[in-house]
């Protein structure tokens, strides 16, 4: 069975097609037209992962890549094109996609919706009837906050804490309804934070919390220099995030997608079995910007200039209130104790975000930092 990958050079991406390697001869990378070398970059990030140098030299044999417009109707490809296309899959993986948290609604929409939408026609052109396997997330669940959101729940009655969400959960009612249409299966894999401990390489894509720590970063040049700048943040003390190791991630992906589907949309919950407090969250925050963070129930009445700054970026923010679990029952009856990985603490978080050469020479994430606040 052949099968085609969106977003090979993601995050995510790059982590999926090393597991789809293993067990194919051959994959179909779906890369943006125009982004630059795929094949390039898909193998700088193999060699700096430790992959042998043989393996290294098959890979122009093993990976065709294949330049697409996922907003685009027929991936922007020719007509011929697309059809020689989808006849040759038995399966789709769709990683592609926009994770832009404070993302304008309309752009995320081309991207996440529209782009799903032209791989589920790919799919329904397919004479060999591909399986869909869609890269969704758990964070669907929206602006509840609270209690237990499960696999098979799909409500908007929440609300959502930002468009990136809204844009997730409205390509799941599309798989959905196409499903139904076509009487198709689809599964849908929901991840939850993907961190990695491998630490950051220009070569690489960045660590989703890279983005938390530019903008503190950017925020904090306006604060007194040679002082730890203090910045309240509405967040809860026994608030709790889920974080899972993007390797451990991929590896229970793949596995999911080695089982028979439904024939209906099977939906799983990819999350860790231990939720990050969110104080450690903190903490990691502060070490990395050299901030002093309180946690508030509301926002203040009188912002600092840094405050008012991060308050520009409110929806990357919000999650330092959040309580709720993601109940993942279905993946743990299938695989049982193995599925459970290994925690995600400080250390690890700390060791994904410095690069190499600072972790070796710059402070432990658990020695302490220099302690005079701004007045």
């Amino acid at each position: 069975m052949h099968v085609a990958l969106t977003g090979a050079t993601g995050f995510l991406g790059l982590r999926l097609l090393r597991r789809l390697l293993d067990t194919h001869r051959s994959v179909t990378v779906l890369v943006h037209a125009g982004s630059g070398d795929a094949l390039h970059r898909i193998t700088r990030y193999f060699a700096l992962t430790g992959v042998p140098e043989a393996a290294l030299a098959e890979l122009p044999g093993r990976l065709r890549v294949v330049e697409t417009e996922l907003e685009r109707p027929g991936l922007g490809l020719s007509r011929h094109a697309f059809q020689e296309l989808a006849d040759g899959l038995g399966a789709i993986w769709h990683s592609a996609g926009s994770i832009n948290l404070a993302g304008d609604l309309a752009e995320l929409r081309r991207t996440n919706v529209e782009g799903t939408r032209h791989v589920l026609e790919l799919a329904a052109a397919g004479r060999e009837r591909p399986v869909v396997h869609h890269v969704s997330t758990a964070f669907v669940a929206g602006s509840r906050r609270e209690g237990v959101a499960y696999e098979d729940e799909l409500d908007g009655a929440y609300g959502f804490e930002n468009a990136y969400e809204r844009s997730k959960y409205e390509a799941e009612v599309l798989i959905h309804a196409w499903s139904r249409e076509h009487r198709r299966p689809v599964v849908v894999l929901r991840p939850s934070i993907l961190v990695t401990d491998l630490p950051p390489h220009p070569e690489l894509p960045s660590h989703p919390l890279q983005v938390v720590e530019r903008i503190l970063r950017d925020a904090r040049r306006t604060a007194e220099p040679g002082c730890r700048a203090r910045v309240r943040l509405v967040g809860r003390p026994d608030g709790r995030l889920n974080l899972l190791q993007v390797d451990h991630a991929a590896g229970i992906m793949v596995r999911l997608a080695d089982r028979t589907p439904s024939g209906g949309v099977d939906t799983y919950h990819v999350v860790h079995d231990r939720d990050v407090p969110v104080p450690t969250i903190v903490t990691l925050l502060e070490r990395l910007v050299e901030l002093s963070v309180e946690l508030v129930a509301e926002e203040p009445d009188d912002p600092s200039a840094l405050e008012a700054l991060v308050d520009c970026y409110p929806d990357l923010t919000t999650y330092l209130t959040h309580r709720r679990r993601f109940d993942d029952t279905r993946v743990r009856t299938l695989f049982g104790s193995s599925v459970a990985s290994d925690r995600v603490d400080l250390d690890h978080l700390w060791s994904g975000l410095v690069p190499r050469g600072l972790v070796a020479a710059g402070p432990s994430p658990t020695s302490a930092l220099p302690s005079a606040p701004c007045a």
